[in-house]
């Protein structure tokens, strides 16, 4: 099954996401702008620019603590 073009679990915006960030419908106008707001993108084949999601949502995930492997010894010696 094909993700829908809204899929918001999609790697890549979609082509109305794309128009709502840059502002522009033509590829070579939406190229030009993500490139004026240094927004990482790929130009496919038919030179479209795709956007991963993650460029303008941020990477969620979590990241566990790290366990201490060393601690301070308080005592003082006698």
């Amino acid at each position: 099954m094909e993700p829908h073009s809204t899929d918001k679990y999609s790697m890549f915006l979609s082509q109305e996401e794309l128009v709502e960030l840059t502002g522009y419908k033509t590829a070579s106008k939406q190229r030009e702008h993500l490139k004026s707001q240094r927004i990482a993108f790929h130009t496919n084949k038919c030179g479209q620019p795709k956007v991963a999601r993650t460029i303008i949502e941020g990477v969620r995930r979590s990241v566990p603590k790290p366990e201490a492997t060393w601690s301070p010894s308080w005592a003082k010696d006698a």
